[in-house]
């Protein structure tokens, strides 16, 4: 008896010493499988911010800098363009959307990997609820804007133009930040190898660069009322419907608090006087307001007759018919 009481004692007790393995490894298994599912949300999140496209941003008059969600991560581009529009111009960025913006996500994402250059449509806000409803219907739809927390007025484009350098710095990682208008034709491609030329100086404001006389008639668009701390002509400054600012100039415009800016009237005779204040490089790019579509033209406008197209729904649509527009070489032959 005493020999079989020994193999009696120890399998009464393995069976719940095996039981309680298998348990611990059922609770380990399940507690990891938790986690990964805990776990998902914040990497699928994360992939989702590597590519901001639709967001808002919050401006803050007193403060230096934009509020945006989703982490401090700025997705990493060679150039940021944003296409400032509005909510009168639905057709506009239809136009747009038909010829040279890509009109899905995935066409951006393509754009961005030929060019290196990410494309957003920059919008503020309204108090008209059907507009707004609208926009956000737009939005859901086509997942291509940067929505600012400011009123989109014209009276406001200096207000709107520092929100939109700020948000944009904040969202991505760029070497240069590009503001263009939403009536202008424009050739990605050529824009990519502008921007990516070695330059000597870091901070460089790049456009085509005008001067003129400041307006003093309160009855004119473009009257100034400071006219008065800048004499008979404006100083040397780009055109409006498209200009870029290295990231050194927009770093600098970002340090800054919001209400320390002096705001003219007029948006480009702004961004021209905060250069002026600072150690840039004014680089002159004819190719960037030409009248056609050359074999060398960057943005194409109706310029001087109006500061953009002048019938924009309608001559987008036109230009993109025109082989010297969408079919000329990126670069002009040697030949």
């Amino acid at each position: 008896m005493p020999s079989f009481s020994k193999p009696f004692f120890n399998q009464r007790h393995t069976i719940p010493l095996r039981r309680s393995s298998f348990l611990i490894l059922l609770i380990t298994f399940l507690l990891l499988l938790l986690l990964i599912v805990f776990l998902k949300p914040f990497h699928n999140n994360r992939c989702l911010n590597t590519n901001p496209r639709s967001v808002r941003v919050v401006w803050d008059h007193g403060t230096a800098a934009a509020t945006i969600g989703g982490g401090n991560y700025r997705h990493k581009v060679m150039a940021f363009v944003g296409i400032q529009t509005g909510f009168r111009s639905v057709g506009r960025r239809q136009s747009l959307r038909n010829t040279w913006f890509p009109s899905d996500p995935n066409g951006l994402q393509r754009l961005e990997e030929a060019t290196g250059l990410a494309f957003r449509f920059v919008i503020g806000r309204t108090n008209d609820r059907s507009k707004m409803s609208a926009l956000k219907r737009e939005i859901a739809e086509y997942d291509d804007f940067i929505q600012l927390d400011i009123e989109e007025e014209y009276s406001k484009l200096p207000y709107k133009t520092l929100a939109f350098f700020k948000a944009a710095y904040a969202l991505f990682e760029a070497e240069f930040y590009v503001k263009a208008d939403d009536d202008i034709y424009l050739r990605p491609d050529r824009l990519s190898l502008l921007l990516a030329k070695e330059r000597s100086h870091s901070q460089t404001y790049i456009g085509c660069m005008k001067k003129g006389p400041v307006f003093t008639d309160p009855k004119l668009k473009w009257y100034e009322p400071l006219s008065n701390l800048l004499g008979k002509e404006y100083f040397l400054h780009a055109y409006g419907p498209i200009y870029a600012l290295s990231a050194d100039v927009v770093s600098s415009l970002v340090a800054l608090r919001n209400n320390s800016f002096r705001m003219f009237s007029n948006e480009d005779v702004t961004i021209g006087a905060w250069m002026l204040a600072m150690n840039v490089n004014h680089e002159n790019i004819h190719e960037l307001c030409s009248p056609e579509c050359t074999s060398t033209s960057i943005a194409v406008w109706d310029i001087p007759k109006c500061s953009g197209l002048c019938n924009p729904e309608k001559r987008m649509l036109e230009l993109h018919q025109m082989d010297s527009c969408i079919q000329s070489p990126t670069m002009e032959s040697d030949e």
